[in-house]
């Protein structure tokens, strides 16, 4: 029987997300890392991060076990997973890689075990999708052999400043006893504010609505930069008039891309769609963002007609400064473009 006042910790997917959390725990609890990449992980054991998150010397000293082997999570009381949750072509949920690794965790999971769910997912995902792959397939049934819990994760890649012990966390349980059991793991690592969700579905949807909301605002800014192109007035001179009331938020216009903004709205109107609600704000949204690299190309196009013999150079692919992660790069839609 698991001793939980001796976690031993597994976390189940060690990219952006899943390592630095990894490297953190590893300073107070035995900790393994997995990941299905046999590449990714041989990379980590000679202590190279391609996400470049993690540097080298950190790396060295952590006393991570990276593997890809599932034996090697058995001895484990607590698995943390981190698994990416994109969208499809059509942007609906795509929970391919959270449903293999519930199908992993049930393989191994022993009793009083705690399961904590980080990857961003609608409201109600945690108990409508994981929750009974991993009481059919281990044949454990939840608050009596094991417990779940949900933290949504906090990493904003290439930021060096707000890192995964200075962010305050959110943490939920399946019950007051789980609740309490991961605050606790979390206290141990977390240099910041622990907030205690009131369940699950609460904590599922504090993150979904953080990106979904940034989403919406830079969709205002890109909208009005659009308008304001059209008057002959530069966004940017607007922009500082308008910061100087004490209450304006400084959102900017655009390209949206990465694994989060761009995504996890879709996740909130896939769950509100299918009860009955018609997000139109929210896919308005994703609308107006999405069609950003149109209107850089027009008008690039538009200036190059003046030019007999024009040579393009485009600086910076990735979905953001100062990160390798080219996913749903708004850059590389103009450069195809």
């Amino acid at each position: 029987m698991n001793n939980l006042s001796k976690p031993k910790v597994a976390v189940i997917g060690l990219g952006y997300v899943g390592l630095p959390l990894a490297i953190s725990f590893a300073k107070q609890y035995k900790t393994t890392g997995f990941d299905i990449s046999l590449k990714r992980i041989n990379q980590l054991k000679e202590s190279y991060d391609s996400t470049l998150e993690i540097k080298k010397s950190i790396l060295k000293k952590s006393n991570i076990k990276f593997t890809e082997n599932i034996q090697d999570l058995e001895t484990a009381n607590y698995f943390i997973v981190t698994v990416p949750t994109p969208v499809d072509r059509y942007n609906n949920p795509d929970l391919n890689n959270l449903v293999s690794a519930c199908h992993l965790i049930s393989k191994v999971i022993q009793k009083n075990a705690v399961v904590i769910f980080e990857s961003t997912v609608y409201p109600g995902c945690t108990e409508e999708e994981c929750i009974p792959i991993i009481e059919k397939k281990s044949g454990l049934k939840l608050n009596k052999d094991f417990y779940v819990g949900y933290s949504p994760e906090r990493i904003n890649p290439g930021d060096k400043i707000h890192t995964f012990e200075k962010i305050n966390k959110v943490v939920s349980g399946s019950n007051q006893n789980a609740a309490k059991k991961i605050f606790n793991l979390y206290s141990k690592v977390i240099n910041a504010e622990i907030f205690i969700a009131k369940s699950i579905k609460v904590a599922e949807a504090s993150k979904v609505i953080e990106n979904t909301q940034r989403d919406i605002n830079i969709a205002l800014m890109n909208e009005l930069s659009e308008i304001f192109e059209k008057m002959d007035i530069d966004t940017n001179d607007v922009l500082k008039a308008s910061n100087t009331k004490w209450n304006f938020i400084n959102f900017r216009p655009g390209l949206v891309g990465g694994h989060c903004i761009g995504v996890d709205p879709y996740y909130l109107a896939y769950k509100s769609k299918l009860l009955g609600v018609n997000s139109r704000m929210i896919l308005s949204g994703r609308s107006v963002n999405n069609k950003v690299f149109k209107r850089i190309v027009n008008i690039t196009k538009s200036h190059l007609k003046k030019i007999s013999k024009p040579k393009i150079s485009i600086m910076g692919i990735t979905f953001k400064e100062n990160c390798p992660d080219i996913r749903n790069s708004g850059a590389l839609k103009v450069l195809k473009d």
